[in-house]
Order: structure tokens, then C-alpha cells, then sequence
């Protein structure tokens, strides 16, 4: 008989997948389409005025147009509040007619008054506007449905009463014309997308509902003046902030192994920093370096300077950035160590002991002995730290408000909350995402193990 399958360790493995697909794929997908598809690009032009219709051309965003024609569709009651949406009431009537008949049809709100209506607002009677002017039609025309363009089924003359019947709200459609790449287009498109000028028969496309791939965000990510300056400040924080700390992580680290006296106090110490908030960070170290702060004050008090010295201004950007760098090494410094003391226990006591009777010294140790050991501890806190250095943010704001000194990560929340543009902003973060993924991979390939470099 054949082997009946184990579907144990698909249900046990099936919430950390959906985890994954909600709280991971999902949105970084999402975010990687803000980024590079813009959805309004294009205004979908159709052959008639509806929906449902067949679709007769695109036309661009922001694009111009010519009117050629307006009539009226029904809109959804729960479409009626959109922005730019331009409506119109008509009216179900039942009048005399010109021709001593009875008229029964449509006529539109602007020509009829209504005269009466019930409790609830509702019209029920009303009677025919007067057209102005010495070459306008006296008459007004009653339609068999609520459209201009359908069939005339009466006349009714000025001040004529009509019974209102029926009424209903109308979205306007125009049939425009306009160029796509050179191309006259034409067909009709909702009034919410298309804005009108005053003299009613030219306008532009406002916005789209037909999108298309597109670069224009990341150019307008490259081309943004904060945009070079946040490359240059983040690769610097990078390259001063990451070696420092694993220097520190790996003494601090050895200092917690060599099991000193007070040993759990020491641990205690160095582990202070986890418990503070970036941001509380940031404000720590704003008080240290601002001009009232404790450093001029001992600087004043050991009395090295006279009077206190401006270290957070546009004219002492480096000041900034030695501050960002002391107040994120001070910080993150305990997660590196937290890893390479995991990574200590791990080493064989056994294997030290052996170098040590080798005569190898304490930097000999290190060198050859725990830190090749300590390769994929290394591994693992380089790619963790490389990321966590991308999204520096708080301490930035904090120590410089984000306009002297800025990082990937500050313009992004510009991007998005600032200037309320998430297709620029969500660019930002993609680049985040790509750089971070490669430098990744640089860690994984340059500190490997001898079995995985065997492997390859």
C-alpha cells in the first residue's frame, strides 16, 4: 500500500505562511506597485454614455479636450458625494401639450419650477420656465427618457403646469475629444474625471481611471533635492556607525564571556540601551549637545570653553552627524553584542583552552580562533544592524529636525505625510527594500563558513 502522506507539518507550518503572505508579501507588493504603476494615468474613453459600454480609446492625464456633447446617466446613490461629480435632476412629467394633447416624458430640472412639494421634499407640481432671449425656442421639449439625445414626445409652452411624477439624479457624461500620443481620440467619459472650463466647451483631463507602468516616480525620487544628500548621509552613518559597534559588540561581548566579578551587573549595563526608545534616544543625546546641554556645560565647568558652543546648527552639519553617530552607537550596540554572546556560548571552551596551550595570545585567539567561529553570529547581526541602520529616523529628527541632516528613511515619511505623495514615498522605500536585500547578500557571500564556501 502506498504511503499514506503526513499533512501534519503543512498545518503546523500553515500560519507562519499566511503570516507571511498577509503581513509581508502582500504589503510589499502593494508598495513596490505604488512605487512603479500609476493608477490614473489614463482616462478610459467610451463609445456610448455608459459604463458597460465598449471601451473607444484612452486618453492621458492632464491631457486637453474639446466638448462635444453632455448627457446625463444614472449614478449610484452611494457614488453621488465624489469629488468634481457634476449632476443633473430630471423630472417625469405629465403636462398639456401645444398640440391639445397630453405630454408624458422627461424634461430636466432647468426647465421646470417647482411649484409644490410634499412633507418629505419631494416635488409633485411644477410649471414651464420661460426661455431668455429673442432667438431662444419658446418651447421646451419633453423627451422620452431623460436624455436630450432621445426621442421628442412633446412641446410645452412657457408656464405651462406640469404634474411631477417621478425624479431622478443624473451623473453628466461628455463626449470629448482630445490626443493620445498624437491621435485624435474621441468618446464619452463621467464629468468626475474631466474638469470643464468656464466657456464650457474646451477642458483637461483631471484624472484618470485606466493606469499604466511607469518611472516617473522614481525620477521624481532622484530628481527631489533632499534626494542625494539622504544617499550621502545614510552610506556615511553607515560606514561609521556599523564597524564601530561590532568593535564594541565583540569587546563588550568578551568582556561578558571572561566571566569577570560583578559580571551580571556589567551585563546589566551594557544592556540599558535596549530598553530605551529610538526616539528617547534622540532626545537624550539633543540634550546633551544643544547649547545649553550637559557637554557645554562640562566642557565650561573643566573649563576648556568660555562660552557655550552651538554643536546642533546648519552651520555645523558634522557636529550633527558625530552626534547621530554616538547616540545610534550607544544605542544599537547591545542588540551586536546580544548576538555575538549567543555566538561566544556556542564556541567549545575546549577549543580556546587548546589554542591558549598553543601558546596562541588573547588577539590570536580572536583572530583565528572566535571569530571565524563566529562567522554566522556575525552574519546574522551584520544583515540585522545593516537594516535597522536604514531606518534611522527618530534620532535624526530628534538631533537635527530633518532638514540639515536627512536619511532614506526621514524622506520617506516626508514623501508621505509632508507632501502627501505615497507613489514618491513608497519609491523611497523600495529603494530601502533593493539596497538593503543587496547588502544582504554582499554579507552572506563575503562571511561564510568553510562548509558553505566548500559548497559553492
Amino acid at each position: 500500500m502506498p504511503n499514506k502522506r503526513n499533512w501534519v507539518p503543512y498545518l503546523l507550518i500553515s500560519p507562519t505562511l499566511i503570516y507571511v503572505l498577509l503581513f509581508f508579501a502582500y504589503p510589499m507588493v502593494r508598495g513596490l506597485l505604488l512605487a512603479i504603476y500609476d493608477d490614473e494615468a489614463n482616462l478610459a474613453l467610451m463609445q456610448e454614455a455608459n459604463l458597460e459600454a465598449d471601451l473607444a480609446d484612452v486618453i492621458p492625464q492632464s491631457a486637453s479636450i474639446e466638448v462635444l456633447g453632455r448627457q446625463g446617466n444614472l449614478v449610484p446613490e452611494e457614488e453621488l458625494g465624489e469629488n468634481n461629480l457634476l449632476t443633473e435632476i430630471w423630472f417625469r412629467i405629465e403636462a398639456p401639450d401645444v398640440s391639445g394633447g397630453t405630454a408624458e416624458g422627461w424634461a430636466s430640472e432647468s426647465r421646470i419650477r417647482v411649484r409644490e412639494e410634499a412633507e418629505d421634499g419631494t416635488p409633485l407640481m411644477g410649471t414651464v420656465r420661460r426661455r431668455l432671449g429673442s432667438n431662444a425656442d419658446p418651447l421646451t421639449s419633453v423627451f422620452a427618457e431623460p436624455n436630450e439625445n432621445s426621442e421628442v414626445v412633446g412641446q410645452l409652452e412657457a408656464r405651462t403646469e406640469a404634474q411631477i411624477v417621478e425624479s431622478i439624479t443624473l451623473e453628466v457624461w461628455f463626449l470629448v475629444r482630445g490626443e493620445n500620443d498624437g491621435r485624435p481620440v474621441e468618446g464619452w467619459s463621467p464629468s468626475r474625471y474631466i474638469q470643464i472650463f468656464e466657456d464650457e466647451i474646451t477642458g483637461r483631463v483631471d484624472r484618470g481611471n485606466a493606469g499604466e507602468f511607469t518611472t516617473k516616480y522614481i525620477e521624481k525620487m532622484m530628481n527631489d533635492r533632499f534626494f542625494w544628500p539622504a544617499i550621502r548621509s545614510t552610506a556615511l552613518l553607515l560606514l561609521i556607525i556599523i564597524p564601530t559597534q561590532f568593535v564594541l559588540a565583540v569587546v563588550m561581548a568578551l568582556v561578558i564571556q571572561a566571566q569577570l566579578k560583578f559580571n551580571s551587573f556589567i551585563l546589566y549595563i551594557f544592556a540599558i540601551p535596549l530598553g530605551v526608545s529610538e526616539l528617547a534616544v534622540g532626545i537624550l543625546w539633543f540634550a546633551i549637545f544643544t547649547q545649553n546641554g550637559l557637554l557645554n556645560s562640562f566642557l565650561q565647568t573643566v573649563g576648556f570653553i568660555d562660552t557655550p558652543s552651538a554643536w546642533l546648527t546648519a552651520d555645523s552639519r558634522n557636529w550633527i552627524l558625530v552626534a547621530i553617530w554616538l547616540a545610534e552607537v550607544w544605542r544599537a550596540t547591545s542588540i551586536v553584542m546580544v548576538i555575538v554572546v549567543s555566538g561566544l556560548q556556542a564556541i567549545s571552551s575546549e577549543v580556546l583552552e587548546a589554542a591558549e596551550l598553543f601558546g596562541a595570545n588573547l588577539w590570536q585567539r580572536l583572530r583565528y580562533v572566535i571569530l571565524p567561529l563566529l562567522r554566522p553570529s556575525l552574519q546574522v547581526a551584520l544583515i540585522l544592524r545593516t537594516i535597522l541602520a536604514f531606518q534611522v529616523f527618530a534620532v535624526v529628527i530628534a538631533l537635527s529636525g530633518g532638514d540639515v541632516v536627512t536619511v532614506l528613511a526621514n524622506e520617506t515619511y516626508r514623501q508621505y505625510f509632508d507632501l502627501r505623495n505615497s507613489n514618491v514615498a513608497a519609491a523611497y522605500a523600495v529603494l530601502i527594500l533593493i539596497i538593503s536585500m543587496f547588502t544582504a547578500v554582499i554579507y552572506l557571500r563575503a562571511i561564510r563558513t568553510q562548509e558553505e564556501a566548500a559548497a559553492t
